[in-house]
C-alpha cells in the first residue's frame, strides 16, 4: 500500500487559486494512529482571506447562476469521474488524517462520487410548478432561486462525504461556496477541492479557507455578503451558528448530535440484532451522529442478548485503520479520546456496571495513537451521563426494559432526535415505533447509523434546525421560492 512520504503544505483555495495565508502561522495534521505521522501542513487563515473567498463567491455567483442546470451538472460529472479515479489515494488520506478503517474510508469516498453523480442529474430536473389562477387571463408559476453565496463548515467525522453533500447541492442550484472544513481533516477536504478544480469549475464559484472556527467559522456566519450557512457539528456550536445567522437574516441549515437508540424486541433475531448493534456502536470508533449509543432490551431476552454482543465485542481488532483486519481505528484527536474516557469514569461514578472496555490501549502499537477499548455498560438509569449526552466514541449503554411501552418512552427521554432503530419481527411493534418515535431516521431491523444519498436526512428535537440534508429534499434549504404572476 503506498502513501505520500512528503509533508505537503496545503493552501486555501480562493478564486481558483491555490494561496498561502497573510498570517504566516500554519498547523500540522497528524495521524491519530501514529501522533508522529504528518499528513499534512494546514494554513491558519485570518479574516483578510476569509474575506477575499466571500468576495470571489460573490462576483463569480452570477455568471454560475447564468448557465442552465445541465452545464452546471457537467462539471459536478466531471468532479465525480476525478474523484472516482483518486479514491484510493482520497481514502487513504483519510484513514491517515482522522483515523476511519481504510475500507469505511473507501466505502465513504464512494459515496462522495455518487453524491456528485446524483446531484449532478439534479440539474436536469424541473424547479418549479405551474398553479391555477383566479384570473383565467392570467399565468401563476413558481421558480427556484439560489441564495447567492452558501457558506460550508464541515465537521471531521465524515470528510469526504459531508462538505459533497453540502457543496454539490449548493452549486448545482446555482450558488457560490466557501467551505471551512474541520482543521483535523483539511488535507483530506482539500484533495476533494482539487477534484473541483481539475474539473475546471469557474474561478470564484468554490473556495476553501482553512483555519480555527472563531476566526473562519465565525466570519462565515457574520459576514453580510454570505447568504445561507450550511453547519454539522455540535449542538454547542450549532447554536451560535443559528443565532449568528438569525441575527441577520441569514438562512441557516444545522445537523447536530444524536443519543440514537436502539430496540430489541422479545421477538427479535438476536444474531441479526446483535451485528447491527455492534456496527452502529463501534464502526468509525462510535464517531457518527447516527451511531447506536443505548441499547433498549426485552427483558425475556436481555442476558441473552449480553451474551452474544459481548462475544462479539471480545472479536473486535482496534488498531491502525491502515493495516488489514482492522475492525476499529483510533479516536481522531486527544480531545476526543479524553471526552470518550471522562464518559466511561462518568459511568462508573454514577452506577453503571461496566462489562467491557473502557481504557485506553497502551503498548508498542497503541503508545503514539489515540486508541480506546470498545466499551460497554449495564445497570444504566435514564438519568446517567452516560445515557442522556452524546460521547462521540466507542461506548454503549444497555437498559432492560419490562414492556414496549417502556421501551419506546426511554427511547424518546432525551434532548436529541436524530435516528433510532429497532429489532422484531412483528408488525404492530414495527409501526408503533415508526409512530411514536421522535425521531428524523427511523431503521427497522438495521443499525441506527446509515441513509441512503437520495432520501431526506435530518433529526427532531435539539439534533437540527429541522431542515433536510440529501435527496430532493436539500432543493429546500438551497434555493428560495419565487412566485411569478403573468397577465
Amino acid at each position: 500500500m503506498t502513501v505520500e512520504t512528503t509533508t505537503k503544505t496545503y493552501l486555501n483555495f480562493i478564486n481558483g487559486k491555490w494561496e498561502a495565508s497573510s498570517s504566516g502561522k500554519t498547523v500540522a495534521s497528524n495521524n491519530p494512529s501514529n501522533r508522529d505521522d504528518v499528513v499534512g501542513i494546514i494554513q491558519v487563515s485570518t479574516k483578510e482571506e476569509l474575506d477575499q473567498a466571500v468576495f470571489a463567491a460573490k462576483h463569480s455567483q452570477k455568471a454560475w447562476k447564468a448557465l442552465t442546470g445541465s452545464e452546471r451538472g457537467a462539471y459536478l460529472y466531471k468532479t465525480a469521474d476525478i474523484l472516482e479515479n483518486r479514491m484510493d489515494e482520497i481514502a487513504e488520506t483519510m484513514t491517515r488524517e482522522m483515523g476511519k478503517t481504510l475500507p469505511e474510508a473507501k466505502g465513504e469516498t464512494a459515496r462522495g462520487v455518487a453524491i456528485l453523480r446524483y446531484y449532478a442529474g439534479e440539474g436536469m430536473r424541473k424547479v418549479g410548478d405551474v398553479i391555477p389562477s383566479t384570473d383565467n387571463k392570467a399565468l401563476m408559476f413558481t421558480s427556484r432561486v439560489p441564495l447567492g453565496v452558501v457558506g460550508v463548515i464541515s465537521p471531521w467525522n465524515f470528510p469526504v462525504a459531508i462538505p459533497i453533500w453540502k457543496m454539490a447541492p449548493a452549486l448545482i442550484y446555482g450558488n457560490s461556496v466557501v467551505i471551512k472544513p474541520a482543521q483535523e481533516t483539511a488535507v483530506t477536504c482539500a484533495k476533494v477541492i482539487e477534484c473541483f478544480e481539475k474539473a475546471g469549475i469557474p474561478d470564484g464559484v468554490l473556495n476553501m479557507v482553512t483555519g480555527s472556527g472563531s476566526v473562519i467559522g465565525q466570519g462565515l456566519v457574520e459576514h453580510p455578503d454570505v447568504n445561507g450557512i450550511t453547519f454539522t457539528g455540535s449542538n454547542e456550536v450549532g447554536k451560535m451558528v443559528g443565532q449568528g445567522a438569525l441575527a441577520r437574516g441569514a438562512k441557516y441549515q444545522l445537523e447536530m448530535g444524536g443519543k440514537n437508540p436502539v430496540i430489541v424486541a422479545a421477538d427479535a433475531d438476536l444474531d441479526i440484532a446483535v451485528e447491527g448493534t455492534i456496527s452502529g456502536a463501534f464502526r468509525s470508533t462510535g464517531q457518527k451522529c447516527t451511531a447506536t449509543s443505548r441499547v433498549i432490551i426485552a427483558g425475556e431476552i436481555y442476558e441473552k442478548f449480553k451474551e452474544k454482543l459481548l462475544e462479539k465485542v471480545k472479536e473486535i481488532t482496534v488498531g491502525n485503520g491502515m493495516e488489514d483486519g482492522i475492525w476499529m481505528g483510533p479516536s481522531a484527536n486527544e480531545s476526543q479520546l479524553n471526552t470518550a474516557l471522562s464518559y466511561i469514569e462518568a459511568g462508573k461514578q454514577e452506577g453503571a456496571t461496566l462489562l467491557i472496555g473502557g481504557n485506553r490501549l497502551t503498548g508498542a502499537a497503541y503508545d503514539k495513537g489515540y486508541f480506546i477499548e470498545p466499551t460497554v455498560f449495564e445497570n444504566v438509569t435514564t438519568d446517567m451521563k452516560i445515557a442522556q449526552e452524546e460521547i462521540f466514541g466507542p461506548v454503549l449503554a444497555l437498559i432492560q426494559v419490562n414492556t414496549f411501552e417502556e421501551a419506546i418512552t426511554i427511547a424518546n427521554d432525551v434532548k436529541f432526535g436524530l435516528s433510532a432503530s429497532i429489532y422484531t419481527k412483528d408488525i404492530q411493534s414495527m409501526l408503533s415505533f415508526i409512530e411514536n418515535m421522535e425521531a428524523g431516521l427511523i431503521r427497522v431491523n438495521a443499525e441506527s447509523a446509515g441513509v441512503e444519498l437520495q432520501a431526506p436526512f435530518g433529526g427532531m428535537k435539539q439534533s437540527s434546525s429541522h431542515s433536510r440534508e440529501q435527496g430532493e429534499a436539500a432543493k429546500e434549504f438551497f434555493t428560495a421560492i419565487k412566485t411569478v404572476f403573468v397577465k
